[in-house]
Order: structure tokens, then C-alpha cells, then sequence
């Protein structure tokens, strides 16, 4: 195994770790990861690690996890040396860069998938991810043109979760929609309309996928009209709506246990 001590963080084979900003990461369909939660839950899986920047306390507790992946890099870095990338003192003692894994294929998806429209937070994306592997959903349909389920900040959100789930990225909702009836699907829509079934008098089918809007415009006409059913999440009056992350959560336990 590959082990260096280094002195200068600012080193050039360190500068992926300095970076914030999604496009650092797309060239070469990367991600940077940190916190020893989020870290050693991608260690036991495939992922392909690329290095790792931590403190000799955390390879000395987890130095079995680290046997899975004899290739990457491993950088040692005192925490207070670490603690200059952020800027402050809070700082966990790891992070990870890896590669993405594939997009899976729009085929091999499971029977069960949640589908965003256009969500512009990476928290929701993170948090939908966290509560779609908890709820047992394991498909996840994004947008090529929304925040990366595996940007730096959804993965921390998901708490790395989102490694357990088959995510593909779509640039055509239409031609997505409509794929995914042909391949047998009821596609749901999750919005208010005067003509909405209520989630809890909606009748599941077998193989569905549950679409979620954007977190202010919701989901357009345009694309409520090519969706087999609209479901709404009853509510008292005067509240508008639940946060988009919440009402997936909530949809997605209904439509995982409803009878």
C-alpha cells in the first residue's frame, strides 16, 4: 500500500481537495468525499478509490477497510495541516477522492424508482437519496442538467447512501417518460391539482416510478399530461406544501408499504 507523509497541503497532486465547485469534478467524472461515516461506507463497496487524505489516527482504526483498495494513494496529513483547506477548525480527519461510478441504463433500472424533474438543491438530492436506500427504493432517475447525486455535498447529505442506489441521468424528460411506460411503468406525478388522487387512496402498482418537481414551480403541465396519475399528500389548510425532500420521503414509505 502506497502511504505518504506530506508537510504542504497546498501540494499539487492535493488539489482536488480544495475544491468546491461541481465543474472540478466533471472532466474526469470524479467526486470528493469526507467524514469517516461517509468515507467508510464507500470503502465497502466497489468504488474505485483514487487516493485518500487522512490523519495516521484514522488509518491506524480503520486500516482493514483500507485493504479493499490496494491502489489508491494514501495521503498523511496531520489534522491541523487538514484543517486548511476549509479555513477553520471543524474538520473531520479523511476525505476520499474516487470515480463516479457508470450511469446505469435506463433498462436495468429496478421496479421501484424515484424520478426528479428539476431540482436545483444538492441538499434535496442528498436527502431524497438518504431516504430512497433507507426505504428499500434502489433506483434514482436524475437530470444531466440539475446538481450531481454524487457532488461533494449530496454525498455528504446522503451520508454516502446514495452509493447503494442504481442512478441514472437523463437530458430528455419526455423521451424518459415515455421509455419508462413502454418498459411497463406507472409513472406518478407528485402534485397539487384540482383532480389529484390523495396518497392515501392511491392504488400502487407493481413496477412504478414517482416523479418530484422542482422545489418552487413543481412539475409543468406539459409533463403532468404525459404522467399516468397526479398524487398529492393531504393537507390541512393553509399550508401550501411540504419541503421536496420531506414529500418524497413521505410518498415513497406509502408507496413501499400501502396495500
Amino acid at each position: 500500500m502506497n502511504f505518504i507523509e506530506i508537510d504542504d497541503i497546498n501540494l499539487p497532486q492535493l488539489h482536488i481537495y480544495h475544491q468546491f465547485r461541481e465543474h472540478a469534478f466533471t472532466a474526469d467524472e470524479s467526486f470528493v468525499a469526507d467524514s469517516p461515516k461517509v468515507v467508510n461506507l464507500l470503502l465497502e463497496t466497489e468504488i474505485e478509490v483514487r487516493s485518500i487524505l487522512a490523519t495516521q489516527e484514522y488509518y491506524d482504526t480503520y486500516s482493514q477497510l483500507l485493504k479493499k483498495h490496494p491502489e489508491a494513494t494514501f495521503y498523511i496529513a496531520s489534522k491541523a495541516l487538514m484543517q486548511e483547506i476549509v479555513g477553520h477548525k471543524i474538520h473531520h480527519n479523511v476525505m476520499m477522492h474516487g470515480t463516479r461510478p457508470s450511469s446505469t441504463s435506463l433498462d436495468a433500472l429496478g421496479d421501484h424508482i424515484i424520478m426528479l424533474d428539476e431540482i436545483s438543491s444538492t441538499q434535496n438530492i442528498g436527502s431524497i437519496a438518504r431516504s430512497a436506500a433507507a426505504l428499500g427504493i434502489d433506483s434514482y432517475l436524475l437530470p444531466t442538467y440539475g446538481p450531481h447525486p454524487w457532488s461533494r455535498r449530496a454525498l455528504r447529505v446522503s451520508m454516502g447512501h446514495v452509493a447503494m442506489l442504481k442512478t441514472h441521468l437523463y437530458s430528455n424528460i419526455q423521451e424518459t417518460i415515455k421509455r419508462l411506460k413502454a418498459n411497463g411503468y406507472r409513472v406518478y406525478a407528485a402534485e397539487v391539482t384540482k383532480d389529484s388522487t390523495p396518497l392515501a387512496s392511491v392504488e400502487i402498482t407493481e413496477k412504478w416510478t414517482l416523479l418530484m418537481g422542482h422545489e418552487g414551480s413543481g412539475i409543468s403541465k406539459e409533463i403532468l399530461d404525459l404522467c399516468d396519475e397526479v398524487v398529492t399528500i393531504e393537507m390541512v389548510a393553509g399550508v401550501k406544501s411540504f419541503n421536496v425532500g420531506v414529500a418524497a420521503s413521505i410518498m415513497m414509505y406509502q408507496f413501499k408499504h400501502k396495500p
